[in-house]
């Protein structure tokens, strides 16, 4: 809706700000959007490639609109501040489904299943036999196994569809919503300004922790690492490498302790990426111009999959997902504009920006990092939101007066 009302500005201002941003970080957007419509003449599915141009469209009109009118830093942060408050709601949504929801429903199956769903209404059951919830095994009826085994194993999504997307929201915003909470708690009392700061911080480290995320995982203590080095100046001496090592040093070995049953039982999601991508490397190569349309991953991968894998309708990684679906041409376009964003906007953050800038780009960068084994591209709450951000940082980069002393 927002961006609707704003496209009559946009229209308005947009050439103006396409001025000033270098060509290398629009041009490639709008090749690989117009892309998109092209290969769309030769999907093999109408349906999903219609709606990956609804989400192609939006992620296009979301960097619009933060390149034309949040590019001040004033209005880019009561956007993050509205963000960051719906990002707080979703972690505190994980921490309840992890510590109430997940044990209270698993507890209720098991009782109905004890006492052969007496205890459930008529109406209640025959949805639950819709949903899949209940399963009839040597005719008697269950509760789903894979249900419960989901239940006992505690992976929170929050507000999101599943946890690795939850992980992903939490490496996009968790950076930029620390530094907006640490800024405006300054003047606080310190009992104030400590709890605001440990709640946000606990809640999300808990949040990621349940998430399961693997890839999440390392990525968050690439970018922990990346943050420190940034503000190596204030640290004395070999501090500044101790704590780095502890960090990367830490934070493995929990990694390790944390997924040991995983790695133990042979790394099944690894296994499962690795077909996933070798199905989209082969589609492309069989359709170098246009692909299989854009949002059809899973057409050809239910041709090319190995036997033993399960479907999946995303390949698992955003950038691979383009040259299969949209051809060479879009899979490139999407790569140079990405880069070139990472580029441009990287070095005003690492050498100019401020804090609130320098931790929103972090935050941006380290979800597009996610998109390597991840599908983020496709999940509106996360692309819509990444992209604004990244549109505003982008003007924010160009704009002579952005610096530090802002």
């Amino acid at each position: 809706v927002i961006i609707l009302a704003a496209l009559p500005l946009l229209f308005a201002h947009g050439p103006a700000a396409l001025r000033v941003l270098p060509r290398r970080c629009w041009l490639p957007l709008v090749g690989w959007l117009v892309w998109q419509f092209v290969s769309a003449s030769r999907t093999v599915d109408t349906t999903l490639t219609t709606l990956a141009l609804l989400q192609f469209s939006g992620i296009a009109a979301a960097y619009g609109l933060g390149l034309v009118l949040l590019s001040r830093p004033t209005a880019l942060r009561w956007v993050v501040v509205g963000v960051s408050a719906g990002f707080c709601f979703c972690l505190m949504l994980a921490a309840t489904q992890r510590m109430v929801e997940f044990p209270l429903d698993r507890e209720i199956l098991l009782e109905g299943q004890r006492t052969g769903w007496t205890n459930f209404p008529p109406a209640t059951l025959e949805a639950m036999r819709r949903e899949g919830t209940l399963v009839s095994t040597n005719g008697v009826e269950v509760a789903n196994p894979l249900l419960l085994l989901k239940l006992e194993r505690g992976r929170v999504h929050g507000t999101l569809v599943y946890p690795n997307a939850l992980a992903g929201v939490i490496l996009l915003l968790f950076p930029v919503a620390f530094q907006l909470v640490e800024s405006v708690t300054r003047g606080q009392r310190p009992l104030i300004r400590y709890a605001a700061l440990g709640l946000l911080a606990g809640l999300g480290a808990a949040a990621l922790y349940w998430s399961g995320s693997k890839s999440g995982w390392l990525i968050a203590l690439a970018a922990a690492a990346a943050l420190l080095l940034h503000h190596r100046q204030p640290v004395a001496g070999r501090r500044h490498w101790v704590w780095l090592a502890l960090i990367a040093g830490g934070g493995l070995l929990l990694f390790a302790w944390r997924f040991q049953g995983y790695f133990a039982a042979g790394a099944t999601s690894v296994g499962a990426r690795f077909d996933y991508w070798r199905a989209a490397g082969q589609t492309a190569l069989a359709h170098p111009l246009t692909g299989t349309g854009p949002g059809t991953f899973q057409r050809p991968y239910a041709q090319l999959k190995a036997p033993e894998s399960e479907m999946a309708r995303l390949a698992h990684n955003d950038y691979l997902e383009q040259f299969s679906d949209s051809g060479w041409p879009g899979g490139i376009l999407y790569l140079a504009w990405i880069l070139a964003w990472l580029v441009h906007v990287g070095r005003w953050a690492w050498h100019r920006a401020d804090a609130f800038g320098f931790t929103a780009t972090l935050g941006v960068a380290a979800w597009l990092a996610q998109g390597l084994s991840e599908f983020s591209l496709y999940v509106p709450a996360l692309a819509w939101t990444a992209f604004t951000l990244a549109g505003a940082l982008a003007a924010r980069a160009a704009s002579p007066a952005s610096s530090t002393d802002e």
